[in-house]
């Protein structure tokens, strides 16, 4: 059983575009995830930073293997 409060973890960071596709991927294999520093390029497109994909400590393992499949499936 996962603890309501477990504090959460960076998994990726990235360009917005990537991380909303990271995001995306693991919410379509049950992870719930969340986006940091995200809001200011919802609001300002036009600057380019970088947002970090945040998901729940127990649910890391599982968000890096998925992050890893992609990866190999990309080569």
């Amino acid at each position: 059983m996962k603890e309501k409060d477990a504090p959460l973890v960076e998994v990726f960071n990235g360009s917005p575009w990537e991380t909303e596709l990271i995001k995306g991927l693991l919410e379509s294999n049950g992870i719930q995830a969340a986006l940091k520093d995200g809001l200011l390029t919802t609001i300002a497109p036009y600057i380019s930073q970088e947002v970090t994909v945040l998901v729940n400590q127990d649910d890391y393992e599982s968000a890096m293997e998925v992050i890893r499949n992609r990866e190999q499936e990309k080569e």
